[in-house]
């Protein structure tokens, strides 16, 4: 199913992004060495309950997941790069952290994810893999506007993520949002240009570069959640929510919000 969203429900859009803007940047600011990853999702359920709005992972339980998720928000860390559970874990001096967090707000979903390395060490490759997948990111959303196409969204990712010398896996990427977290179109994080759904005003999409250092291998944690580069390579992953309009494309998940 693909959805577009009229003017109350982008609205409603808006709000749910800047909710997920102002958790994710609360608990960016939080993670320190000794954070544990259990506290960030206590974290991110407080703040989320607190804003009457609902997690889209407690719940969620896709055919590829040992579900329910059961936690509010991903946490993975270093060879971990999507769905990472929450599990009695202290950030060390050096972790590279993604944090990935969706919540629906109104009755309509935002999806964002950011990476960062906490404590003063910066492990050999970790700034630029989250560089890279930043952007990627900026490069997806300046191609998305009404009247292209899904696939030049995907070159524009693709083209930095390769560029930049890092294996792409197109198994997992961005999607389309609205009153589920997951929806038609999928989002490879690379393509043809000029191929592929026609972008309208009032779609919204989750765009999310990831990347690992030196594969495009998944391998699942025995947690049956957790997706790992299958070398044990560091990893990152960076995304906005975003919706098409009459202009482009203007991004809902932004912190200055």
């Amino acid at each position: 199913m693909i959805e577009i969203l009229n003017a109350d429900e982008l609205r409603r859009a808006r709000a749910a992004g800047g909710l997920v803007a102002e958790i994710l940047s609360t608990l960016r600011a939080r993670c320190a060495v000794g954070t544990n990853l259990l506290e960030i999702d206590r974290w991110a359920k407080d703040m989320i309950v607190e804003a009457g709005a609902q997690s889209c992972y407690v719940d969620y339980a896709p055919s590829f997941g040992r579900g329910p998720f059961g936690h509010y928000i991903c946490t993975s860390v270093n060879d971990a790069v999507l769905h990472g559970l929450p599990h009695d874990y202290a950030l060390a001096d050096g972790d590279l952290v993604s944090l990935d967090l969706a919540v629906s707000l109104g009755g309509i979903a935002a999806d964002s994810a950011l990476s960062f390395v906490v404590g003063e060490s910066r492990p050999a490759g970790s700034v630029a893999l989250i560089e890279t997948t930043e952007r990627a990111l900026a490069a997806g959303i300046a191609a998305a506007g009404p009247g292209g196409r899904l696939g030049d969204i995907s070159h524009a990712i693709g083209s930095v993520l390769s560029g930049a010398g890092y294996p792409v896996n197109t198994e997992f990427g961005g999607h389309g949002i609205g009153s589920t977290m997951h929806q038609e179109p999928h989002v490879p994080n690379t393509g043809r240009p000029g191929r592929g759904y026609r972008l309208r005003p009032g779609l919204l999409l989750a765009l999310e570069p990831w990347v690992m250092a030196d594969t495009d291998e998944l391998v699942t944690a025995e947690d049956g959640w957790t997706l790992r580069s299958a070398t044990g390579c560091r990893t990152a992953h960076s995304e906005h929510t975003i919706a098409i309009t009459d202009d482009g494309a203007e991004v809902l998940t932004l912190a200055s919000r």
